[in-house]
């Protein structure tokens, strides 16, 4: 069992940890469901995982700058941030999470830790917006010099973030073929938090979720796969995990709770997830909806 380290477990307990999902969507564009994002919030301080499309209005939602109650999901605290992968569904909001926040007053650089490949991606989007970045910077609008700069750091497995709130630990899962694709586990002073990333059913992924008080987890209905033609098939099966594959896993990791996140329903309800995963597993599951706060 993977245990937190001191300096993370003598924190006090005042310092409550809540898990935000800003996005429990996938590639289809569901107007009730923005693409794959949550927030960690310890404290004053936020975690973002994942930027899907609409991360920063999804915080900016639940902010103190719009009559929400945390303001550690004001856009100019939006400092922080870790990748799982780099699918589209997962990076489109990328831009708007290095540029929105700057323009709203953010006066650091973003730092966002990733798989390879991600530097070269936040290079690409920086050249991308040179114009704007530059007018800003040069013309009549104010703005600070630091806060639409990044810093990238391209992880491998093992702990990759920890300050006086909480400990950072990337792990390898199985998405397709892509080399680097990983889930996380957060170790604040209250929880521990395992994101698993998009990944077809994985012995990384049971082996850190040990201990784990919550496992956010990626799924497909049953039913509506085994409705889809051998090419989708064969497809979904390399890359994401079923209900009844959700299950076995959950029985495994034995979480106080399971939260399901990035869900293809391919036309099931919620009740018909569950009635799947309960099939195998009969511990305390949620459906995942965008802006449910746990």
């Amino acid at each position: 069992m993977f245990m937190a380290s001191d300096s993370v477990k003598s924190q006090s307990e005042e310092t409550q940890t809540q898990l935000i999902l800003l996005g429990t969507g996938t590639p289809n564009a569901d107007p009730e469901r923005s693409g794959p994002s949550l927030a960690i919030v310890v404290g004053s301080n936020s975690y973002i995982v994942d930027f899907g499309p609409g991360v920063v209005r999804r915080a900016s939602a639940l902010s103190k700058q719009w009559g929400g109650k945390i303001e550690a999901l004001n856009a100019n605290n939006l400092k922080l941030a870790f990748l799982t992968h780099l699918h589209s569904d997962h990076t489109a909001g990328y831009a708007d999470l290095i540029l929105t926040p700057w323009v709203l007053g953010r006066n650091i650089p973003l730092e966002v830790y990733g798989p390879k490949g991600l530097t070269q991606m936040t290079e690409d989007l920086l050249e991308a917006y040179r114009s704007d970045i530059s007018y800003r910077l040069d013309g009549l609008e104010p703005a600070n010099a630091l806060g639409w700069q990044v810093n990238t750091h391209e992880i491998t497995e093992g702990v990759v973030f920890q300050d006086d709130l909480i400990e950072v630990t990337a792990f390898k899962i199985n998405h397709g073929s892509w080399d680097n694709a990983f889930g996380y586990r957060f170790v604040t002073p209250d929880k521990t938090i395992v994101i698993s990333g998009d990944t077809r059913p994985s012995q990384n992924l049971i082996r850190y979720s040990e201990g784990a008080d919550i496992l956010v987890h990626e799924v497909y209905s049953q039913a509506g796969f085994d409705k889809k033609t051998e090419v989708w098939k064969k497809y979904h099966a390399t890359h994401h995990t079923s209900t009844y594959e959700l299950g076995e896993i959950a029985k495994k990791t034995k979480p106080d709770l399971l939260i399901l996140h990035h869900i293809l329903f391919w036309g099931a309800t919620e009740e018909e997830l569950l009635d799947e995963i309960s099939q195998i597993y009969d511990g305390l599951v949620s459906v995942g909806s965008d802006m449910m706060i746990y």
